[in-house]
């Protein structure tokens, strides 16, 4: 079990280090100009020697990797480096963003597990085949429909037309609904589709037959027997549903004019402000390498024989070899 843990520890602090080296190297490759996001468009009203002097500030006099290997120093340490816009440190403005963010995250994960396992569960109990196909069709809907269109909906019948929900602000918790569910939809359609297809294959299995046979009831056999497994596939995707959560943000947030980490991300791509978008795509990286540690920490609890398999295919590898 600790080798497990070590190399799970060991992947995710690879995929962090590759995650923010090719982050630089592309963020800096792209084209524009650092300084004019510095001086705020006006370097062209600037001398030589007073660029000169803000290059070296901002260390841009330096080779792109000598910036990188110092960079990657300081971040081990939480220091992200400045906005060229604000001045400000990253860190700073990633937490101070943070919390908005995390309200309306926090609720649209609970709204999608919610939605998605009710979807799951009715279709998997439908007895007519015509609310089953008209269940199992949700999920792909929900995929399709684009978030912005979703939001400006939202918007318009439960804010104007029943001014129920606030339409913009960080107004409290009441202002973070109609964002979530934004956000909820395509998440809740990845978990109801995942699970409806464990729960149809797990039903079919000869444990499930046996638990009938011994006369549990089909509740019993879908929540008690079919569920845990089941729900194994779905919990494989957290990480990914976690990204698309940080990735609908960018465009939820823009929509209900929410100041949280999308909004930031979007206002700091407009005006090229490269050391915001790398701290934010390492936050990122760093919440999704997070999500998927805690899941694969958490399997060996759900299904010892993850953890049992791969010591049985060691020991006979050893045995074959030997």
């Amino acid at each position: 079990m600790s080798r497990y843990i070590l190399r799970r520890l060991g992947q995710a602090v690879f995929v962090l280090v590759v995650a923010y080296v090719v982050s630089y190297l592309v963020l800096w490759a792209l084209p524009g100009d650092a300084l004019a996001s510095i001086t705020g468009g006006q370097s062209t009203d600037l001398s030589a020697g007073q660029l000169a002097a803000i290059r070296t500030e901002w260390g841009l006099d330096q080779p792109v990797l000598v910036r990188l290997g110092t960079a990657a120093l300081h971040a081990a340490s939480g220091d992200f480096g400045r906005s060229f816009v604000s001045g400000r440190p990253v860190s700073e403005l990633i937490a101070e963003s943070l919390p908005a963010t995390l309200e309306i995250a926090g609720l649209g994960i609970l709204f999608a597990l919610i939605a998605g396992t009710g979807i799951a569960l009715a279709a998997t109990r439908a007895r007519s085949n015509r609310l089953r196909g008209l269940l199992l069709a949700l999920p792909p809907l929900g995929v399709a429909i684009p978030s912005f269109w979703l939001g400006l909906l939202l918007i318009q019948f439960f804010s104007f037309q029943l001014p129920i929900f606030p339409a913009t602000g960080n107004d409290g918790l009441i202002s973070a609904v109609l964002p979530a569910i934004t956000l909820a939809v395509p998440t809740s359609a990845l978990v109801a589709q995942l699970l409806a297809q464990g729960l149809e294959r797990e039903l079919r299995q000869p444990y499930a037959d046996t638990a009938r046979a011994k006369g549990a009831s089909a509740t019993r056999v879908q929540l008690r027997h079919a569920f845990r497994n089941a729900a194994l596939p779905a919990l494989t995707i957290a990480g990914l549903l976690v990204g698309q959560l940080l990735a609908g943000s960018v465009v939820t947030e823009t929509v209900f004019g929410r100041t949280g980490v999308g909004r930031l991300t979007a206002d700091a791509v407009a005006a090229q402000d490269i050391p915001v978008v790398q701290g934010v795509v390492v936050f990122g990286a760093l919440v999704f390498v997070t999500v998927n540690l805690a899941v694969d920490l958490l399997y060996p609890l759900l299904d010892p024989r993850i953890v049992t398999s791969r010591a049985a295919r060691r020991a006979t590898l050893k045995a074959v070899t030997a």
